[in-house]
């Protein structure tokens, strides 16, 4: 990862590109002014010229002249700017930067809350690229950012800045992964390589049967693959309160006998970003040295059209012994969270939240961009969305409409999987609620935001790692660290 250091006074570093902010109508932000003045008259001319304003994501690079930096970039911040609007003109910076070794900036200096660490996650993350299976990788040089005229308490806002990001960074990674390299046994494998105090429990497909996980070996029951429940355990000695994180993990989606139509499967890899993200945010948890009390859970299977899968019509006993039946095998994240929740009930936390990309009827709810949040407790929900808008990842409380359960009534056993055609996230919502007893508990349906089309500010084509940040922030709080 790109090193990000403290630096010194505006003229009195040195690099290969300086980054300077700019408000709307081209009102100069920190240091801009002073480097306008320095770059000559000129300079107002050919901005007007490239028709820069200085609105958000505006950027706009001309030679360093007698600075000493070879070139300055002028980034638009837009008329007024909060730390998630930082984040995304940092994370503009950042695709911008590759070719640049050592990059210096002063938007940490913008006078806002957060805002050094609000540039180097989103400056990292902008930065990110996946390039594991390209024959030529493309080349970054970027290897250095430095945060000019940096305060004493700028160093402990890198440090949890890049904990973030790496975590981010991590989930990605995971998501980006072909499924052909992923099966659930090689995701489960990657959680011992997080922090050395995350303690790792992988159940496979016979101590899966022998502990009653019904729901995780029904969805896994068409694949050759066999399924993984992953538990995950940061549990330090000081720890002021403690939250599960059950993550939905299909490493991919064919939809079962309910087969999806071939264009529905060319993303789905990404079935199993619930899963990575629970990895991500506990490692960046655990590197954060968070005083909370952490259990991550990952429901890890694939779902294929094996002479074994399951058939519309089956009923199985899920965890802890509530019987489902089945009628739409597509509908297979809410049975494997079923185990997970209730591995989840059993550790007696604080708040369960899981996170899983659920459910198109929530993309189509809200659109690619914003998560839904779902829970039984307005305390518990309150707080998951306080979390979310800190971390500047946009999502929406939806109405967990009770009197929908009716639907999910079934002739034959406990529940049915599917409720009608409408409130789809509701329903599903309402399926998972029946396995978290009375605890506490939200659920984060991010079948939009898990996944971009293009890259964008910070975010990568690709998995975007949604939900890491608002899980890290939900544990600071949770420790009272924030």
């Amino acid at each position: 990862m790109i090193e990000v250091v403290p630096g010194g006074p505006l003229f009195e570093g040195e690099g290969d590109l300086l980054v300077v902010p700019v408000f709307g109508d081209v009102t100069w932000g920190p240091g801009a002014e002073a480097v306008a003045k320095r770059c000559g008259p000129w300079l107002d001319d050919y901005l007007a010229a490239r028709d820069f304003t200085g609105g958000a994501g505006d950027l706009v690079s001309v030679p360093g002249g007698d600075l000493p930096y070879r070139e300055v970039a002028f980034i638009g911040l837009g008329e007024e700017v909060d730390a998630e609007g930082l984040r995304r003109a940092s994370g503009t910076v950042g695709r911008f930067a590759g070719p640049y070794r050592t990059v210096c900036t002063t938007l940490n200096l913008v006078d806002i809350t957060g805002a050094p660490e609000a540039v180097v996650v989103g400056y990292l993350l902008g930065a990110y690229q996946y390039d594991e299976y390209r024959s030529e990788p493309k080349v970054r040089s970027n290897e250095r950012l430095e945060l000019l005229d940096a305060s004493d308490d700028t160093a402990e806002a890198i440090d949890s800045a890049i904990a973030v990001a790496r975590g981010v960074s991590l989930a990605r990674d995971l998501i980006n992964q072909p499924a052909v390299d992923q099966a659930p046994d090689v995701l489960a494998a990657k959680a011992e390589a997080l922090n050395e105090r995350i303690s790792v429990e992988i159940v496979d497909e016979n101590e899966a049967a022998e502990r009653g996980y019904g729901g995780l070996l029904a969805v896994g029951s068409g694949a050759t693959n066999p399924p993984r429940m992953v538990i995950l355990r940061y549990e330090p000695a000081n720890a002021t309160a403690s939250v599960a994180y059950v993550g939905k993990g299909i490493v991919f989606d064919s939809g079962g006998l309910s087969l999806k139509p071939a264009a529905m499967m060319e993303a789905m890899k990404t079935d199993m970003a619930g899963a990575a993200t629970v990895y991500g945010a506990m490692q960046a948890i655990a590197e954060l040295d968070l005083p909370v009390r952490v259990l991550g859970v990952a429901a890890l299977s694939e779902n294929m059209t094996g002479g074994a899968a399951q058939r519309p019509g089956d009923v199985f006993t899920a965890y802890r012994g509530t019987t489902v039946e089945v009628l739409n095998t597509d509908a297979e994240g809410r049975l494997v969270l079923a185990d997970g929740l209730g591995i989840a009930v059993e550790a007696d936390t604080d708040l369960i939240v899981d996170i899983a990309t659920l459910t198109g009827a929530a993309k189509v709810a809200l659109g690619p961009s914003i998560g839904a949040i779902f829970g039984n407790d307005d305390d518990a929900v309150a707080a998951v969305e306080a979390a979310a808008r800190f971390s500047g990842e946009p999502m929406w409380v939806m109405p967990f409409e009770r009197s929908y359960r009716k639907q999910l009534k079934s002739t034959i056993a406990d529940i049915k999987n599917i409720g009608d055609r409408y409130g789809g996230a509701i329903t599903a919502a309402l399926f998972l609620s029946e396995f978290v007893d009375d605890r506490p508990w939200v659920h984060l349906d991010v079948a939009g935001p898990a996944r971009a089309d293009k890259a964008t500010h910070y975010l990568s084509a690709g998995g975007t790692g949604f939900g890491v940040r608002t899980l890290v922030e939900l544990a600071r709080e949770k420790s009272a660290k924030r």
